[in-house]
């Protein structure tokens, strides 16, 4: 079974799943990339070949007539490589849906096309033709307020999508939801695979073990915090640094490592600076090693996402950590619960993400039974193994017809 997917760059994280599914008997997996930085990735995303077992092709991207971006020569890979199934998501599938020859050369060819999305931000088709006092917030936090074009725009958007979605043959999405957005444009539940996200939870079970037997590089502190992911302005990192300034007073010894690097990296510099806390906060810079994640994490007590995200939430419940969080790509639903193992916070709130971390920090027993519980939930139900066999249903039913060998 060949499997070409269409992506805006290799991340690291993801290519550990496509290395597991590319390992799996009778697949063969390869990726069509920009051969350059892509418009459709955000800034400071790492991407690396390193370490990958699948093929990758690199085209040049050009932008359509309807402003946004496909591939250059896609129809001749289509030719060359002859898939049995196409993997693709926004924007590329507008350029399979806006070109006739090449969407007749796809069905002629009997390639199926699986749409992968989130879809976490996808209004429901009915709730396009709402006209409601919203706004939509970028990941540089600017606020794009519903008006009378934006409302327009939704509503081609939807009616759009109403029609392209009925040439896709099935789907694999990050959440539950998923049922509930798509069923609204008309897709049956049974085209539908939740996958949900994951990291390559082996790897890391690996350098945990490792990292454990390892001499901390960090001196023993119970009141240590750890952040990992792209520093952007919707990862909300400022908010953090703005209850580790709330809570100096009451724990002497708190501190913040944060992990990652990006465009909003000297900006959190000057914030703590500015409260007087620089001191109080370790920029560790990207971490892409495994085995040194883990020692950060097994070194720290809980674990917080103030913003946007989704993967690390996964990484840090690998670890056995505590998770704060608030609203992120909806894939939280399924892996922070209440009081089980961990707290959601007010969103946008500092003083009330400071009330949580010390409402943890407050009680070592907590602590060590919510981090235990993270790591229930990733070893029984949210894995690698969970996105890879929602991947394996979705591969089979499009070319069989059958959902359930796996």
């Amino acid at each position: 079974m060949k499997v070409l997917f269409t992506f805006s760059g290799l991340p690291h994280y993801y290519n550990f799943v496509l290395n597991k599914l590319n390992s799996m008997p009778g697949i063969e997996i390869t990726v069509i990339i920009p051969d350059n930085k892509s418009l459709n990735i955000g800034r400071g995303v790492h991407q690396t070949t390193k370490g990958i077992n699948f093929s990758y092709i690199q085209l040049s991207e050009y932008k359509t007539f309807y402003g946004k971006t496909f591939f250059k020569d896609f129809d001749k890979i289509l030719t060359r490589i002859n898939p049995d199934i196409l993997v693709t998501g926004w924007p590329y599938i507008l350029g399979i849906f806006f070109n006739p020859f090449l969407l007749t050369k796809i069905k002629n060819k009997k390639i199926k096309i699986i749409y992968k999305d989130i879809p976490f931000r996808i209004q429901k088709f009915g709730d396009a033709f709402k006209f409601k006092n919203s706004s939509y917030i970028d990941e540089n936090l600017n606020e794009y307020k519903t008006n009378t074009f934006r409302y327009l725009i939704n509503i081609g958007n939807a009616l759009l999508r109403r029609f392209y979605l009925k040439i896709i043959d099935a789907h694999v999405n990050y959440i539950d939801m998923a049922y509930e957005i798509w069923g609204s444009y008309g897709v049956h539940k049974e085209k539908i695979f939740i996958t949900y996200n994951s990291p390559d939870t082996d790897i890391l079970k690996e350098a945990k073990e490792k990292a454990s037997l390892i001499t901390p590089f960090l001196p023993v502190n119970r009141e240590r915090i750890i952040h990992v992911g792209r520093l952007a302005k919707w990862k909300k990192v400022h908010l953090l640094i703005a209850a580790i300034n709330i809570l100096k007073n009451k724990y002497n010894n708190i501190e913040l490592v944060i992990i990652g690097a990006g465009p909003e990296e000297e900006n959190l510099k000057r914030q703590a600076k500015e409260l007087n806390i620089s001191q109080r906060i370790i920029f560790a810079g990207p971490i892409y090693d495994p085995v040194i994640l883990a020692r950060y994490m097994l070194e720290s007590s809980i674990y917080v996402l103030a913003g946007i995200g989704g993967l690390s939430i996964n990484e840090a419940m690998c670890f056995g950590k505590p998770v704060i969080c608030s609203i992120c790509d909806g894939t939280e639903k399924h892996l922070v619960f209440d009081d089980y193992n961990g707290k959601y916070f007010i969103e946008n709130n500092a003083d009330d993400l400071s009330m949580k971390i010390d409402y943890i920090l407050s009680n070592p027993a907590l602590i060590k039974t919510m981090g235990e519980n993270s790591l229930k939930i990733i070893n029984e139900k949210i894995n690698i193994n969970t996105v890879i066999n929602g991947y394996l249903k979705a591969f089979h039913y499009v070319c069989y017809r059958n959902k359930d060998l796996y």
